[in-house]
């Protein structure tokens, strides 16, 4: 599924990092516009001729005009770091859940569909990995309590008034243009020549997924039949972040010390996306694994390193 048959899409936080991939795709295939606060995303990511709003998605009138005529809203737009949502839990609560209300409120007047860019987050630490859609949620940091209440919020908008609403729950996307993360992290430092630096002891697990296969499912989440429900999007692989450090080195064909230091406030020990609610009912499956991404990703940066040193 391309996205050629979705019709006029939003796409919010659309110079932010999945939502200017998602920007991108859809951009090839059909008419796509953009809201945006540019509090961490940047103009220069939005391609060349999409119609852009660059405001708060709470803002009623910059609201209401990017979603004029819109078929579909890609609600991507979000406080999303875990420390600072608990610096700031105020902050995060109020772009994360009044910010989804008023997208939603938007959407309803708009006849619009939504799907909603929602965090494995909101499972905290599961009772059993992969965790299934169905998993208490017992999220460990404002932003993960922000993100549940959401997610319910989508769910319950479906339910109440049956808008179209679809929830995707990320898992650890990476990538290309990603601002944070701990690929974006070892990236960062293999890049300098600097130790990477493990925040607890290394054995607590991760699942990653490619930016582009996260693309992937927004699309599909675009036409799927199954609204008002909600799917994980991962790999389904666990893999340590001790492991993700050596990876990540072999990716980029060097050899650094890596450094253990105290964990974070917030961190979870074990996320792994059980995917076969989305396999089953969006078609979706991620299809790059996670070397090659950490391959593509290092390929991808190595020009502009150079380029910088000239």
């Amino acid at each position: 599924m391309d996205g050629s048959d979705i019709g006029r899409a939003l796409v919010t936080g659309g110079a932010g990092f999945v939502g200017h991939h998602l920007v991108d795709a859809l951009d090839a295939v059909t008419d796509v516009c953009v809201l945006d606060d540019l509090s961490t995303g940047s103009l220069a990511r939005v391609p060349d001729g999409v119609e852009t709003h660059v405001g708060d998605v709470r803002d009623p009138d910059t609201l209401g005009a990017a979603t004029a005529d819109v078929d579909v809203i890609f609600h991507q737009a979000a406080r999303i770091s875990v420390e600072r949502s608990i610096e700031e839990p105020i902050d995060t609560e109020s772009v994360n859940v009044e910010g989804t209300l008023a997208v939603l409120d938007a959407a309803r007047r708009a006849d619009a569909r939504v799907v909603f860019a929602s965090s494995a987050a909101i499972y905290g630490d599961p009772e059993t990995v992969p965790v299934p859609e169905s998993a208490p949620q017992r999220p460990a940091s404002p932003y993960g309590v922000s993100k549940s209440a959401a997610d319910r919020y989508v769910r319950l908008y479906e339910e109440l008034y049956g808008l179209p609403t679809v929830s995707l729950r990320y898992f650890n996307a990476y990538g290309p243009g990603a601002s944070a993360g701990v690929v974006r992290a070892f990236q960062e430092r293999v890049r300098r020549g600097e130790p990477l630096i493990v925040e607890g002891d290394g054995g607590q697990t991760r699942d990653f997924v490619h930016v582009r296969d996260v693309v992937r499912a927004n699309l599909q989440a675009a036409t799927t039949d199954a609204v008002g429900a909600a799917f994980n999007v991962g790999t389904g692989e666990r893999v340590t972040i001790e492991a993700l450090a050596e990876r990540v080195q072999a990716a980029n064909g060097v050899d650094r010390p890596v450094e253990f230091v105290e964990a974070r406030d917030g961190d979870v020990r074990h996320s792994c996306a059980d995917v076969s609610a989305a396999r089953e009912a969006l078609g979706f499956e991620a299809q790059i694994e996670l070397d090659e991404g950490l391959r593509r990703l290092a390929g991808a940066e190595r020009p502009a390193a150079e380029s910088r040193q000239d």
